[in-house]
């Protein structure tokens, strides 16, 4: 058995559309995960569908500001749900903070919010949804905040939290329902007029003064200032920027919308919409059928209302919070179509006539084409008859696009019909067809004819209204006279349904109407109406006929005669039935009858709703909590039917909804204040009404809290140099407890840290500080303290000084130590005069030539504290004096005298070079650019030269301040000497060389030849490069090798001769050598010397006519271990191997997704006697991917390859 309940969506406080027509969407199933909830849309599902489920829902995450934090779900269904996301107090439509992400080969949904904020912190909700139904779960994330903003924010929170609640009671707007409005006096202006006023254009001011009769233009304007003032600072607390205030106004589809622009600073902020005072409900979501939306498409903000009838017309206000925004009135007209516009068929390049009749005069309607509204303009014509009931659009000039539904809307009333344009079958071929002077359409009959009736219809119900008011004012009696008989036959009034109340006067009586309709035949003027009566209480049942006549008494259908207890009697036209004492038998159903008129009432007998005294005693009783804590309220009553029961706090009723829970059962009612704030203390009450009486009954909510801060200022009582005595007052929140005592710190200032100094009792608001020092000032902060914690801090708001302020003497006045461009170095002597107060440091302060300024170099706050100081902020050749003030405790004392006049340059020096280079090679084809840094003053006079002679012209010199460069543009051979600089000035010169070679890579030797001398050696031989001759620094360099090894070695280097001695040369083995050239730029392609030591003395051994071979080691390579697949978890370590061999030994490469990685250092890699292995400290995600091994030589090539998967 599945038990059927609403399933509806959060909307704010008294907005739930659902909450009024009860509608049933769902039924609820359990899941197996507990806190999932399922809806299943349908009875019975298919065979082989199901609906979502979580086999792995979100775990609550608390975490730091600032970190990775994220949610991952998985979920069943067939067919597969849609994955979505939302929290509670916001959206998560910002990419950059909010991520959706899906894995399909773990089938795990992810959400992500990186680089997390402490205003993330909410409940979120994980919906899955398919078409046989839908999961949701919630999750929680708390974030702690670092550092001071942690008790910032939970201050923040508190208020903000208590503010929302006062929104949802209380709303500053003075449009009030109708029910509740006040009467106004004469002369007062309607409190609607100012809200239309604030929303409306300046062209329309004048429109709305007229409508509400204000004729003083200036006094209006003034105080319409004054208010829009006050509405931008209110609407500020809410929202950024307001524009785009488009009014109400009926739509082409028959909906009527306003529209508005807002930036919120809190999108979570709650939109109410009213009516007239009156909360409207609202949905926000497209596809709904209510009749009130509220759709936002980015900054923009449409409310819509479907369905439109004449209840619709009134004042519509939209508030964010508890502050108007926008305010816009619809006004519908009483108005209708008499003739509705027809289908129009008309040939291209003709016009096109739509025409309509109304029931009313009506100044302008609005005409749509294809939804889109239609203006006056050289495309339409817009015509209206002088009595306003014709209306006419022409569309002129009709093209092929101009076909489509064309509608005209008069208040709420429509109507529409097609334009149907067909092709001119007269143009020619590829021609534009003429101009047509002909219209086509029309409404086909006379609609002058029909508006003159209409008219005549219309004078003729306003003559008759003239009539009946005029007749109405002469069958009015005055008091003292029997009335006259009037014109008209008066129909007999309904009864109308009472409010219920308290019979409190002697007896319940309908009130009769106040003026009485006379008839020539009997008629009931004034009926019966239902009355409630309290028990023991009168109550009286009373008719009033057209003329004196006789009438019967009935109760539940039995007649009633008159009685001592139940009297009944007659008064002329008068006819009353009493009830002495009214009881619960006299309950029922009262009927009387006179001839062939009758009227019937109900009278109800009951009594006021009670509370059972123990009961209201233990609900009497405080409700004490602490903060954070929630707060229950419980108060039995007896049953009864119509009862009505309202929770009040400091008199402002509460509703369920948000952190309120209201429980109603038949024989009791629960309240329910979750996560109390101190601002939540207060009276607490339970209302009964019923139609007999109202019954209350009160308790009191206190929520205990730390205590506020204590209240300020600080203000000193006492300063001297060994005491220092403040006081305060106390703070206004004792947080439901007595405070107990309060806690003084205290900071020197100039330092951070604060020393506790004690504590003081409750009843004393004032402290001694004894242990201070004279001229030291120092800061103040207590705190209130009470069974709950400790407060916020008061601090001083400027430090105190303990004694009076004693400055020190000047100091001496500054000397100069050195001088320069960049940097003036000062010295002074201490003050001789220190008036007995320590020196902590100095300030010191310039002035520049030809200005009055003094400037400071650095503040109090940071004095220097040797008596030299080095001035950095100088320009170049610019002119100062400086001066010197002492610091001490008590702030900076008197400046000493000015320094002489200082000037900002350089003192002469003899020209030195800074770390220059001596010598310099560069490949011959490239620029050689020769840099030197050096220091003279005065600038020096700057010499090149080449091997002592002047440069060539070409070759180009570069000098600027400080350094001196020489640059020859495309070098040669030939440019290789040594260069040296010269630098002279007044003071003296110096002088640096440096040699430049310029080169390139060695030519390859000539032929090699081998001798031998002796047993095991060699002599080697060869050609000399043709380099040799124009580098003096070329060399030549021996690689052997030899049939046994297999490799080549080198075995000689920086030969500077043309032959080499090979030693330990074995007999039966082959040797190979070859010879290189090498020089700054590189070495030069080999030389290769012919195989030396075939073995010529073999014997050779008889094959028995097999042909033998040699044996050959020579193989391509080959994987003898392949790579394997690895799937580390990110940030772990990574070990990859796998075995190659060849001969010649083959070169390896790795590579990750086809590139090569061996030069990559973030993979280290190694190849040992064929084991080829690549280590990864720590696996990243961009290092998953495709792993290959390459291993080549000259007999060929062999590749193995993985794939490496980085887990989360």
């Amino acid at each position: 058995m599945f038990r059927k309940s609403k399933v509806t969506e959060g909307t704010a406080t008294g907005q739930d559309p659902d909450a009024e027509n009860g509608k049933e969407v769902g039924i609820k199933k359990k899941s197996r995960v507990p806190g999932v909830m399922i809806t299943q849309f349908i009875e019975t599902l298919p065979e082989g569908k199901s609906h979502p489920d979580f086999t792995r829902k979100p775990i609550a995450l608390t975490i730091q500001e600032g970190k990775f934090a994220f949610f991952k779900a998985i979920v069943t269904g067939d067919p597969q749900p849609t994955v979505s996301w939302s929290r509670n107090n916001g959206d998560v439509s910002d990419t950059s903070r909010y991520q959706t992400k899906y894995d399909p080969n773990s089938n795990e949904h992810t959400f992500e919010m990186p680089n997390v904020k402490s205003d993330q912190a909410d409940t979120y909700k994980c919906f899955a949804a398919n078409e046989y139904g839908q999961a949701v779960v919630t999750v929680v994330l708390n974030v702690i905040e670092v550092g001071f903003k942690k008790n910032k924010a939970q201050q923040q929170a508190a208020e903000a939290t208590g503010g929302n609640f006062k929104t949802v009671l209380k709303r500053k707007s003075k449009i009030r329902p109708k029910s509740e409005e006040p009467v106004r006096k004469d002369g007062e202006i309607d409190p609607k007029f100012w809200e239309l006023l604030l929303s409306a254009d300046k062209k329309d001011y004048e429109r709305i003064c007229t409508e509400f009769g204000v004729t003083d233009f200036r006094w209006m304007l003034k105080k319409l200032n004054e208010m829009k003032k006050e509405r931008e600072e209110e609407q500020a607390q809410f929202i950024k920027n307001l524009s785009n205030l488009k009014p109400i106004e009926v739509k082409a589809d028959g909906t009527a919308s306003f529209e508005i622009e807002m930036d919120l600073i809190e999108p979570s902020s709650s939109i109410f919409i009213y009516k007239d005072g009156v909360m409207v409900p609202y949905t926000k979501e497209l596809g709904e059928k209510m009749k009130h939306s509220l759709n936002r498409v980015g900054k923009k903000y449409i409310f819509s209302l479907r369905d439109l009838m004449p209840d619709d017309a009134g004042l519509y206000q939209l508030d964010v919070g508890d502050v108007n925004i926008f305010s816009t009135e619809f006004k519908i007209p009483m108005v209708d179509f008499l003739v509705k516009i027809q289908e129009v068929k008309a040939v291209e390049r003709e016009d096109a006539v739509f025409e309509c009749v109304l029931s009313n005069p009506f100044s302008k309607i609005l005409w749509f084409g294809k939804n889109l509204p239609l203006e006056q303009n050289d495309k339409y014509d817009i015509e209206v008859s002088e009595d306003k009931l014709i209306h006419r659009l022409v569309v002129k000039d009709c093209m092929i696009v101009d076909k489509g539904i064309y509608s005209c809307c008069a208040g709420i009333k429509s109507c529409n019909a097609w334009l149907v344009v067909e092709a001119d079958k007269d143009a020619g071929k590829g021609k534009k067809s003429v101009r047509k002077t002909t219209r086509a359409g029309g409404s086909g009959m006379d609609l002058q004819k029909v508006a003159q009736e209409q008219q005549g219809k219309l004078e003729k119900q306003r003559e008759e209204r003239k009539e009946q008011i005029k007749a109405a004012a002469a069958a009015a009696p005055p008091p003292e006279t029997p009335p006259a008989p009037a014109p008209t036959k008066a129909e007999p009034k309904a009864p109308k349904d009472p409010e219920p109340k308290i019979e409190n006067e002697p007896a319940a009586v309908a009130d009769p109407p106040a003026v009485e309709v006379v008839s020539t035949e009997p008629e009931i003027t004034c009926g019966l109406s239902d009355v409630y009566a309290l028990r023991g209480n009168p109550a009286e049942l009373a008719v009033k006929m057209s003329m004196d006549c006789d009438g019967t008494w009935f109760k539940d259908g039995e007649q009633l005669t008159s009685g001592a207890r139940i009297p009944i009697t007659k008064d002329g036209t008068s006819h009353k039935l009493t009830i002495q004492s009214c009881g619960d038998d006299d309950s029922g159903l009262y009927r009387f009858v006179s001839g062939d008129n009758s009227t019937q009432g109900k009278i109800t007998v009951g009594g006021v709703p009670e509370f059972d005294p123990d009961d209201l005693h233990k609900f009497s009783k405080p409700v004490i909590v602490r903060v954070g804590q929630n707060a229950a309220f419980k108060m039995p009553f007896p049953p009864q039917e119509s009862l009505v029961v309202s929770w009040f706090k400091d008199g402002t009723e509460i509703k369920d909804g948000g952190g309120v829970k209201i429980v109603r059962e038949p024989s009791h009612s629960r309240l329910m204040l979750r996560d109390c704030l101190r601002t939540d203390t207060g009276e607490i009450k339970i209302q009964l009404k019923n139609p007999f009486g109202v019954v209350e009954a009160t308790s009191k909510l206190i929520v205990l809290d730390r205590p506020g801060p204590p209240e300020g200022p600080v203000e000193t009582v006492e300063t001297t140099s060994s005491i220092i005595e403040i006081k305060w007052n106390p703070p206004k929140d004792d947080g439901g407890s007595t405070v107990t005592n309060y806690i003084i710190e205290r900071q020197q200032v100039g330092q951070s840290l604060w020393t506790k100094l004690g504590d003081v009792s409750a009843d004393k608001t004032s402290f001694r500080d004894r242990n201070v020092t004279h001229g030291k000032k120092y800061n103040y902060r207590i705190y209130a303290e009470n069974p709950e914690g400790l407060s916020d801090t008061l601090e001083t708001a400027d430090s105190i000084m303990a004694g009076i302020m004693i400055l020190s003497g000047p100091p001496g006045a500054p000397t100069l130590v050195s001088a320069s461009k960049t940097c003036i170095k000062l010295t002074w002597t201490p003050p001789e005069d220190d008036r007995g107060v320590p020196i902590i440091g100095y300030q010191v302060e310039k002035r520049k030539k030809d200005t009055n300024q003094w400037i400071a170099l650095n503040s109090v706050n940071e004095p220097i504290e040797e008596v030299n100081y080095a001035v950095k902020d100088v320009t170049e050749g610019a002119e100062y004096e400086f001066r010197v003030s002492a610091i001490n405790e008590s702030g900076s004392g008197d400046p000493s005298p000015p320094s002489e006049m200082v000037c900002a340059k350089n003192p002469n020096m003899r020209p030195c070079f800074k770390d220059p280079e001596d010598f310099i090679v560069v490949r011959a084809g490239n620029s050689v650019r020769v840099k030197i840094c050096y220091e003279a003053e005065p600038p020096p006079q700057i010499t090149w030269l080449k091997d002592d002679e002047p440069i060539s012209p070409w070759v180009n010199v570069i000098n600027t301040e400080g350094m001196s460069q020489l640059v020859i543009p495309s070098s040669k051979r030939s440019d290789s000497a040594i260069y040296t600089i010269k630098a002279k000035n007044s003071v003296g010169e110096a002088s640096f060389d440096i040699e430049v070679r310029v080169t390139d890579e060695p030519k390859t030797p000539g032929p090699v030849e081998i001798e031998q001398t002796v047993h095991g050696k060699v002599v080697i031989s060869w050609a000399p490069s043709p380099d040799q001759e124009l580098d003096d620094r070329l060399y030549y360099v021996v690689s052997q090798h030899d049939s046994n090894t297999r490799v080549w070695k080198t075995v000689a280097d920086r030969l500077f001769t043309n032959t080499y001695t090979a030693n330990n040369i074995l007999p039966g083995r082959q040797y190979l050598f070859r010879i290189y050239a090498k020089n700054d730029m590189g070495l030069s392609d080999p030389s290769q010397s012919p195989t030396w030591g075939i073995n010529n003395n073999r014997v050779p051994i008889s094959s028995h006519g097999v042909n033998s071979s040699d044996i050959c080691f020579e193989r391509p390579p080959s994987i003898l271990v392949p790579l394997k697949v690895h799937t580390p978890p990110k940030g772990y370590q990574l070990y990859m191997t796998c075995a190659v061999r060849g001969c010649p030994t083959p070169t390896v490469s790795w590579y990750l997704n086809d590139i090569c990685i061996n030069s990559d250092n973030n993979y280290y890699i190694t190849n040992s006697f064929g084991v080829c292995s690549m280590f990864i400290l720590r696996v990243r995600s961009i290092d998953s991917g495709d792993y290959k091994v390459v291993a080549v030589n000259p007999l060929g090539k062999a590749e193995c390859s993985t794939k490496l998967i980085v887990r989360d």
